[in-house]
Order: C-alpha cells, then structure tokens, then sequence
C-alpha cells in the first residue's frame, strides 16, 4: 500500500471524518476515565486493533473465532456496563458545547452565601449543594423535597442544622434558588479517589460525571470547602474565591461571542496532550482502513494515436486530452497517474479527411482489473487527417557516397 498516495488523495470529507471520531474518542476517554467500564473500553480497542491485524495478515482462524464470538462479546458489554452506557447517552448533548451557561439573573445572593459556607465550615457542619446548569437534575437525583425559597443564610442553617430532618441529603440551587432540599445522589464508581474522602465526596463526584452541574462539599470532619464538576475537583480557601466560583458557574455569561471563541479556544488548549494522543490514533486507524474504502478519482489523461498510415499524419486536435473517472480500493485507486495509465486509439484504417472515433474502456490500459472505469469523456473524438509532406533527398550526394565505394 503506498501511504504517501492515500495521504495525497486526502479531501475534505477524509478530514471531517478523522476529526469527527478524534472528538468522539476524546469524550469517551473523559467520560470513562477511572471507571470500571474503562478497562473494558482499553480491551476492546486492543481486541479491535488484534482483529485488524489478523484480517490484514489473513489469519483466516482468528479472523473467523473474532466474527463469530464479537456479537456475543458486544452483548455481554452492553450488560454489564448498562449504568455507564447510559451515563453517557444522557451527557451526550452537541447544543451543550457551544451553548450559553444558565443561571441566576442576579449575583446579589452570592456574597451572604459565601458567608454562610465557610461559617458552616468552621461550625463543622456538612453539607451537599448542586448548582444546576443545562441538565436538568430531577432524572438524576432520587426522593427529596420540593421548596423553592432563596439560599439565605437563615433557610440554609435550618436546613443542614443536625436536628433538622432535612440536614440528611443535598440541596438542588437552580436560578438563584433551593428547588428541592434532603437529595440523594449516585455514588461514583471510580477506584482511583483518595481514601480520605467520604460518601459526600463520591456522591457529588457521582453526580458531575453524568451532568454539567457543580456540586459543593462541606466537610463535616475537616471543615473544608471543595467544588467538583467539568471533571475537576477543587478546594476553596476563601469567600472571595467561592463567589467567584459561583459566578463563573452559575451566572448567564452574556457575552455571546466571547463565551463561544473561549470555548473554542479552550477545547484546543486543554488537555492537548490526550487530545494530540487520541487524534494520532484515530489518524494510524484511518489510514490502516483507508485502503479497504470503496474511493473514485477523476484524472485527466492525453490520448495517444497509434498505428498511423505512413503517408497521413493527424492535423487536429493537437495534443488531445480525456479525463477518466475510476472506482474501486482507494489502495488501488489512489495510485493512478498519468504515467500508469495508457490511453490510445488505432488509426490504422485511417483515411484522409475527418474521422469521429469512440473512446471506451478498450482504449485504455489500467494498471490492475480491480479498478473499474465509471466515466469518459469525451466519448468520442474528431480526428482530421491530411497528408504527410515527402521528404526531398539530394541526389548529389547520395552519388557521391556511392562513388567512394567503387573500386579503383
């Protein structure tokens, strides 16, 4: 297979598709990135790149065991990592990426709020907040309660008081306000978190790897703050720090077009070390399977005459020119030229004056017969012919080379 020719037929559509699947690999990684379910989704890239090989080797055992047993193999996946997979449908939202956050119309309830929480923090008071944005939480949370009330200060402590029977659960904050109160979240399944963190740790862990909310942790045993979300876990040291949080997060970001090239800029630069990774595999992939696509290319090729009578010669058209349109493996495809490909027609019944000949696939001379010809054009040409001018030779000195010959 010669590489530098696929590379070379390389178009548009080629490079949408590597793209497109580079993107979806990437949000795969991120979305199953510490979960059981990745080491399923490493065995089966292994298990795909062994199949490729076999089949490109033509290991007819193992190709076959691999076809027989891949659907049964599929199945048993979608079995056992159900919870995952549907994790991942309901994350996958395209209008999300480049949609504007949601929030609050106004920021007035922040400041007392940040009050609250590092008060709460010193009183040793845990606690669960989520800080809901495009996804809706109803479908992720299970029981609690319905209030819709402000986050004041007052509200919250009678809320996560130890005596109060709704301190048992998180809050929903949605536009500025407590929606539902006493939430019970998914605990996250990941095996790589530190020892030291407690079910409200993996609880709000849980709930960001399945939605785009934020949820903030109030550690009863350390009386520290810590936000988790956009697959990142952080802690807070200050007021200021934590408002400034809830305002990136929660409010409307009302600048269109900043918020939209941010993003784009910051898909690119983030994490561009995995991103460079996972586009490099996708792009050996496409190029292993590239030659087995199905692939036309046109080119333009010149005609050549051939068996012309001695006594004509062609007067038009001058160096003619036909494209050809060919089909088959782009391995194949992707290697015509104009060097391997030989068009000609036979003018040995040539007559003087102007021929019209049809063009065909008999006149031309493809490097293999895997290669179809979908296409010619012209289909037929006008030939003119007229008569080839005699060539004057000078009797003198043709008598004078016969002459040295003689014997004297």
């Amino acid at each position: 297979m010669n590489l530098l020719a696929i590379l070379s037929n390389i178009g548009l559509p080629d490079v949408l598709d590597i793209l497109f699947i580079s993107m979806v690999s990437y949000q795969l990684y991120i979305w199953f990135w510490g979960t059981k379910a990745f080491k399923a989704l490493i065995g089966i890239v292994l298990l795909s790149g062994i199949f490729i090989v076999a089949k490109a080797w033509g290991l007819f055992l193992t190709t076959w065991v691999f076809q027989i047993l891949w659907q049964v193999f599929v199945i048993l996946l979608i079995i056992l990592f159900q919870k995952e997979i549907r994790q991942m449908l309901e994350r996958f939202n395209p209008l999300k990426t480049f949609g504007l956050k949601q929030g609050s119309a106004t920021d007035t309830w922040i400041p007392e709020f940040a009050s609250w929480a590092f008060d709460a923090a010193k009183k040793r008071i845990g606690a669960i907040i989520i800080f809901e944005k495009t996804d809706r939480m109803f479908d992720l949370i299970t029981k609690g309660i319905f209030m819709e009330c402000d986050p004041l200060p007052e509200i919250l402590n009678s809320i996560f008081s130890k005596e109060s029977p709704l301190h048992d659960g998180a809050i929903l904050i949605s536009q500025g306000k407590i929606l539902k109160v006493s939430c019970y979240l998914p605990l996250s399944a990941r095996e790589d978190l530190p020892q030291e963190w407690g079910t409200r740790h993996r609880a709000a862990l849980g709930l960001t790897e399945q939605c785009d909310a934020w949820v903030m942790i109030i550690s009863e045993e350390r009386g520290e703050i810590s936000f988790a979300g956009d697959q990142t876990f952080q802690k807070v040291k200050d007021k200021k720090e934590l408002s400034t949080i809830i305002e990136d997060v929660v409010l409307v970001q009302r600048d269109v077009d900043t918020n939209i090239k941010g993003k784009i800029k910051s898909w690119f630069t983030s994490r561009y070390k995995i991103k460079a990774t996972v586009f490099a595999l996708v792009f050996i992939l496409w190029m292993v399977l590239a030659g087995q696509q199905n692939f036309e290319k046109k080119i333009d090729l010149p005609l050549n005459f051939k068996n012309i009578p001695a006594e004509l010669m062609v007067s038009r058209p001058k160096d003619p020119i036909i494209s050809i349109t060919c089909r088959g493996l782009r391995k194949d495809v992707s290697l015509l030229n104009k060097n391997n490909v030989l068009t000609s027609i036979d003018l040995f019944s040539a007559r003087l004056g102007t021929t019209f000949y049809s063009i065909n696939t008999g006149n031309l001379i493809l490097p293999n017969d895997r290669i179809d010809v979908v296409n010619i054009s012209p289909t037929r040409v006008e030939v003119t012919f007229e008569t080839r001018p005699k060539l004057i030779q000078s009797d003198k000195s043709s008598e004078g080379k016969k002459s040295n010959l003689l014997p004297e």
